[in-house]
């Protein structure tokens, strides 16, 4: 939105898509907003909780105005996961909590050594740091995000002009939105679908033309298929790293692994009869053949990997602000400024009292310049931490016995351990292509050890079983809590389920372990490590949580239950009625959703026991945000269409689907283009209307971009040396007599005044004692003096621009003295109370 006078003015999202093109449906996956806006990393973090869920609803807001669907708008929060992710849920938080108290113990060292050497500090503000860990399903923070997102629709439904006519679907489960899609799949085949990172759009049809151009294959013994084709490559980027299984140790995604991949299977894919995948069900045999290659290449891997490790230069910058480990402080060659104040008027001394040395040379606390561009280290010279010892050494022979033996503290020649650990990790690689394309298949599964296996160990997995337990069930929110905070997040857990993680005497207490091994496996960093946490056993942790149960509260109850979606629409919506008819008639049983009233959305619909009703006030749970008393939204529980538990989602392109128009350029194009060129295509539309800007547009402009007398880093600098070479003398305007550029030193904007009367121009004072200028040099110290501020020195008007020539009949740009506009109303938007 823009802004008049500190107001912002709201952007009306029912009007046409200013991208040209208009989309129905916006799906948003909550956890790309929600941590940037708690927690974000470019500005001030918010005061209070408060702050935070407004700033979440302007994330949406922004994100809402740009997209404008037409249709639906699907907020996904997630729910409580798969045994399979909570492991990887339970790594982040503890390495999170542990990383926070190595902070405060390093903090608290460094201002005691500074306090011991007679330095002084200001007192510590003590600030209320935020816990990231409380956005977890079952935390009160969760909760009341739920009710702060019900306000949030209610009240756009009702007072945005651009959500009157849209289907609202909040889900608080943990689904993919990928299945919701599925599900609905007759209505919603006709969808150009994006993704998002950190909500930076990522066009899907675009990466698969490229895909489709990388995965065609000719001659192939069976009927090429390129949706069969992308299924396997899914299915191999598995193999570099996902949420549920460590990566091969031979494929390292840096190292183009997936290219390395697509080559393996162009090539093998001849002998296999057939493709990997099918509907998210796994040919094992076929898997085996490609894994059994990248064993053939797996050696030369890790040695090419370790010299391009040894062939790395290590650089380190230059100058007095080098960075030094502290314990090498007294070291005679160290460049460390012990007087920093000393250090920098040498600086000055030496830049004053010595012209030859370039203003960019650094230098170091004794005043002597250092290199510019950093020194190459040798190995001992260098101040660095030590790096950990690498007993594995792949790039060594017996790197497969040695991998075993520290990774698994087992003998690699132990056959039976070792396909122990294949066959869970292609259980894995089955469960996952099946989450992605038909659902959880089982949600007690997990990987039960820190590292992956060989590839060239996958021999024999052709008669591995890779069917999982039916009828399982998620854990209860507060149970995945136990699951995977640490002791130090238990203020989120009720104290008597929170006093088994930190009693001594309590039969789990080796699930929370306040210290824990990184191993590095190869890394350099901490944060690419693996954190040797023990995993936890769902058995016994069930067998605890039964002790302490009957302690909750109704409240704690409440927040322990599992959620599902809530649909809502506004007044002028078509279910609006059908919903309201079900509320008046106090309907216990779920009833079939009329798909023609809802663009062909299908399930059914119960009622809403927390229900936003028409003409009832909608309490704001945000205390600077006014109640909603005037309310027409509705709301009740939604449950997607429910399907044969052995039913088989086939990932085929759907028949009404429609193709966006290519985006690539054909890679036949200079043969057939008759000498066209190429017109790439920015944006979603191809034929998107160029924009134009008239004279007075230009003269907008001219007035609003900043001035040359600005504050900014290159408002008063000189243009280059070269700028100046060449015709001396230009035309301002058509017809106008041309004068010396000398003189021309007016910004573009007041280009069509002309110059500047002379006595206005700066006159140029020289030091006595100076040396003769050369014309060249007289040319570049005027136009040097051009460039400082306040070189104009007529009354400035409004802001320190000049007043404007009456260039409008008598109408000047700027309003009389004492004559006052009033202010524009507030938006209202966000009113406090």
């Amino acid at each position: 939105p823009k802004e008049c006078n500190g107001v912002k003015i709201p952007v009306d999202a029912s009007k046409p898509n200013p991208n040209d093109v208009e989309f129905d449906n916006l799906y948003l996956d909550m956890n790309g907003i929600i941590h940037p806006c708690t927690h974000p990393e470019d500005k001030p973090a918010p005061k209070n909780e408060d702050e935070m869920m407004v700033a979440i609803f302007e994330y949406i807001d922004r994100l809402f105005n740009i997209v404008r669907p037409r249709r639906l708008l699907y907020m996904a929060i997630d729910g409580v996961a798969p045994r399979a992710k909570m492991n990887q849920q339970r790594s982040r938080r503890f390495r999170a909590s542990k990383e926070g108290m190595e902070a405060a113990v390093e903090k608290q060292r460094v201002r005691e050594e500074i306090l011991a050497k007679g330095g002084y500090l200001p007192p510590e503000e003590i600030k209320e740091r935020f816990d990231s860990n409380c956005i977890t399903p079952g935390t009160e923070f969760m909760d009341n995000l739920a009710k702060c997102l019900r306000y949030y629709i209610a009240d756009r439904l009702n007072n945005d002009p651009g959500w009157k006519n849209l289907t609202l679907n909040l889900t608080m489960i943990q689904t993919l939105i990928i299945a919701y899609v599925e599900q609905m799949h007759d209505e919603l085949a006709d969808s150009l679908p994006c993704a998002e990172g950190e909500f930076i759009f990522l066009r899907l049809n675009v990466l698969r033309e490229y895909l489709e151009r990388e995965l065609t294959m000719a001659s192939l013994p069976f009927t090429f298929d390129i949706e069969r084709s992308i299924d396997d490559w899914v299915f191999m980027c598995f193999f570099v790293g996902n949420d549920f299984l460590p990566h091969l140790p031979s494929l390292e995604i840096r190292e183009g692994a997936i290219d390395r991949l697509v080559n393996i299977y162009k090539n093998v894919v001849h002998k296999t009869g057939g493709y990997l995948t099918e509907s998210g069900y796994v040919n094992l045999q076929r898997v085996q053949m490609i894994m059994l290659a990248v064993g053939e290449v797996e050696d030369s891997i890790f040695k090419k990997r370790k010299d391009d490790e040894r062939d790395q230069p290590a650089f380190t910058p230059g100058g007095i602000l080098t960075p030094h480990a502290l314990g090498l402080r007294n070291s005679p060659n160290s460049q460390v400024a012990s007087n920093p104040r000393q250090a920098a008027y040498e600086m000055r001394m030496q830049n004053n009292s010595s012209p030859s040395v370039s203003p960019n040379t650094s230098f170091t606390s004794d005043g002597s310049p250092s290199p510019i561009g950093g020194i190459k280290r040798k190995a001992e010279d260098s101040d660095s931490e030590p790096e950990p010892e690498d007993n594995v050494r792949l790039w060594e022979a017996g790197w497969k016995q040695r991998y075993y033996k520290n990774k698994f503290d087992v003998d690699a020649a132990d056959e039976k351990f070792r396909r122990k650990v294949v066959q869970s990790y292609v259980e894995g690689l089955c469960w996952v292509l099946r989450y992605y394309y038909q659902g959880c298949a089982s949600w007690k599964w997990y990987y039960p050890f820190h590292y992956a296996p060989f590839a060239s160990d996958f021999e024999g997995i052709a008669d591995m079983p890779s069917d999982f337990e039916k009828g399982t069930k998620p854990f209860k929110p507060l149970e995945q809590l136990m699951g995977v905070f640490p002791a130090a997040s238990g203020n989120f857990l009720p104290p008597s389920w929170r006093k088994l993680m930190s009693d001594p005497d309590s039969s789990i207490i080796d699930f929370y372990p306040e210290d824990f091994a990184i191993d590095l496996n190869g890394k350099k960093y901490a944060w690419q490590g693996v954190a040797l946490l023990p995993f936890v056993d769902e058995r016994r942790l069930r067998a605890a949580l039964e002790e302490v149960y009957p302690d909750l509260t109704p409240e704690e109850t409440r927040r322990n239950s599992l959620g599902g979606d809530v649909l809502f629409v506004g007044k002028h919506h078509p279910l609006h009625d059908f919903i309201l008819e079900l509320y008046q008639t106090g309907s216990t049983e779920p009833v079939d959703v009329p798909p023609e009233l809802c663009h062909g959305i299908q399930g059914k619909f119960s009622l809403d026991e927390v229900a936003i009703l028409p003409d009832q006030i909608v309490c704001s749970p945000v205390p600077m945000l006014r109640d909603l008393t005037q309310n027409a939204a509705i709301s009740i529980n939604f449950k997607d269409p429910q399907f044969a538990e052995d039913y088989i989602f086939k990932a085929v392109m759907l028949p009404g689907a429609r193709k966006p128009a290519p985006v690539l350029k054909p890679s036949d194009w200079e043969k057939s283009s008759n000498g066209r060129q190429w017109k790439p295509q920015l944006g979603f539309n191809r034929d998107r209307r160029p924009v134009h800007l008239d004279q007075a547009a230009f003269r907008t402009l001219g007035h609003v971009i900043p001035r040359g007398s600005g504050t900014g880093v290159y408002s008063n600098a000189a243009p280059p040396p070269a700028a100046y070479q060449g015709n001396l003398y230009r035309p301002l305007l058509r017809g106008q007599a041309q004068i010396p550029k000398l003189m021309s030193n007016m910004r573009p904007q007041d280009s069509w005044r002309g110059p500047p009367p002379l006595f206005q121009q700066q006159r140029f004072d020289r030091g006595i004692g100076a040396e003769p200028l050369l014309p060249w040099n007289r040319m570049l110290q005027s136009q040097n003096a051009a460039f400082q501020p306040n070189q104009y020195q007529m009354l400035a008007g409004p802001g320190g621009y000049p007043p404007r020539r009456d260039d409008r009949g008598g109408r000047q740009g700027y309003p009389r003295e004492g004559r006052k506009y009033p202010l524009p109303p507030p938006s209202g938007r966000y009113s406090w109370n």
